[in-house]
């Protein structure tokens, strides 16, 4: 099934978090593919502890939508390829054996902010949805999921943004937004 957990809402990565604990503890196999994500975050240490496989694709900072560096867009693309990669099963044959089992749950980590950044095409993310096995469960986040992802998927939830401390200019804290 394809998931997507969009919307202004604070909550979108820690739901992703959520599913991947839950699948690791009935013992299935879990790839987490960050994108405009350089920096570490909380989640990634207990994540990596849990053997989930975390990769991350993003500069040091923020990215400007208006004007992205070159670094970002080329980072993007690499985390583009790793999930194309990791969703057909290469990662499988890269380890030497046919009969290693793929990724059963592969978490798209900010993705869709990718798409709004105008990072990476709809289209490339689309069809990268549409070769996912049966078998692999693909989780998209972040705001703005495109109309399209959304047909495409089996389960949409909406974060609806009423009310964030960020409004009253309390900065992000670790271990809490990060």
């Amino acid at each position: 099934m394809i998931q997507i957990y969009t919307g202004d809402g604070k909550g979108k990565t820690t739901a992703a978090v959520g599913l991947a604990i839950r699948a690791v503890g009935a013992g299935k196999k879990v790839c987490l593919i960050q994108f405009l994500k350089g920096q570490e975050t909380s989640e990634v240490k207990i994540l990596e502890s849990l053997d989930v496989k975390v990769f991350r694709f993003g500069g040091k900072g923020f990215v400007d939508p208006k004007k992205p560096l070159k670094e970002d867009v080329e980072e993007v693309k690499k985390g583009l390829e790793k999930a194309e990669w990791v969703c057909r099963g290469e990662a499988c044959l890269a380890r030497g054996s046919v009969t290693t089992d793929p990724y059963e749950i592969v978490i798209l980590d900010e993705i869709n902010v990718a798409v709004l950044f105008k990072l990476i095409s709809e289209d490339a993310v689309l069809e990268l949805i549409k070769s996912v096995p049966p078998e692999t469960e693909l989780i998209l986040t972040g705001r703005g999921a495109t109309p399209r992802m959304i047909e495409l998927a089996d389960l949409v939830t909406e974060m609806k943004l009423i009310k964030h401390p960020f409004n009253k200019g309390i900065k992000a804290r670790k271990g809490i937004e990060f």
